[in-house]
């Protein structure tokens, strides 16, 4: 039997990214290939970004007031993730709160949802909703660019530091992300969102640098913090990086 043509390879790939990484509702495909799902990461949050600029637009157009409309968005933010980063981060600050750094990684297995994660997930939801309020141009295409830094951040998370468990949720990414050439392509597509930035007019160029800067800078800063903190990375706080780079980034650029 003859190998499937080159794009319907690649179409099974990001299919399966947007199947692992989102709760869209998608007919169901049989063997599904999730190895190179990571690989596709930026791209899946790219798409779920302009979702999400989508609905914003929508909702600008029924009148709903900002405030209003920033805390649907991350609402359905949460709903189109099905809560898939949150939960690591969760996990993820749970599994910090603990002392003893030996016990750190069981804690974070645990499906319990402890204090520390209530208020990592509270924080996360403030966060992104007041910065999304202070932000009232280019919604859309800011929150591609946080979506897709944050899993950028992620895939930078697999390629430069260890995985701490011999199995779990998030061990099979180290097979797509193997090298830092495989984090070119993600850089290259949030690169051009920057790019699209200067073409709506001349004046944003400072702030397109800026937002490839912040972007960049944030989601190699996150995972450097995680590791630290534990030495590594697990499934969960890949979760976390998303989850923090996404509501940092949003953060910073309303300064700009």
């Amino acid at each position: 039997m003859n190998q499937p043509q080159w794009w319907k390879r690649l179409f099974f790939h990001v299919f399966a990214s947007i199947t692992f990484y989102t709760a869209i509702p998608l007919p169901y495909v049989n063997g599904l290939d999730f190895r190179r799902a990571a690989y596709f990461a930026p791209l899946v949050g790219v798409m779920i970004g302009g979702i999400l600029g989508l609905c914003d637009t929508a909702m600008n157009y029924l009148g709903i007031p900002l405030l209003t409309r920033s805390a649907l968005v991350v609402v359905i933010w949460i709903a189109i993730t099905g809560g898939l980063h949150l939960d690591g981060a969760m996990d993820t600050a749970d599994g910090l709160a603990v002392a003893n750094p030996e016990k750190r990684l069981e804690v974070m297995t645990d499906s319990a949802t402890g204090a520390f994660g209530a208020m990592a997930a509270m924080a996360v939801i403030l966060l992104k909703t007041t910065a999304l309020t202070d932000i009232l141009d280019h919604r859309c295409l800011l929150l591609m660019a946080a979506c897709g830094w944050g899993r950028w951040g992620q895939q930078l998370a697999i390629a430069r530091y260890p995985y701490l468990k011999p199995t779990g949720k998030g061990a099979f990414h180290k097979q797509a992300i193997r090298s830092y050439p495989d984090l070119l392509p993600g850089l290259f597509l949030l690169l051009s969102l920057s790019v699209l930035m200067t073409l709506f007019h001349s004046k944003y160029l400072f702030f397109a640098l800026s937002m490839s800067g912040v972007g960049s800078a944030i989601a190699l800063l996150t995972g450097l913090w995680f590791h630290y903190q534990l030495g590594g990375h697990t499934g969960d706080t890949y979760g976390a990086v998303v989850e923090w780079t996404e509501a940092l980034f949003l953060c910073v650029l309303t300064i700009f």
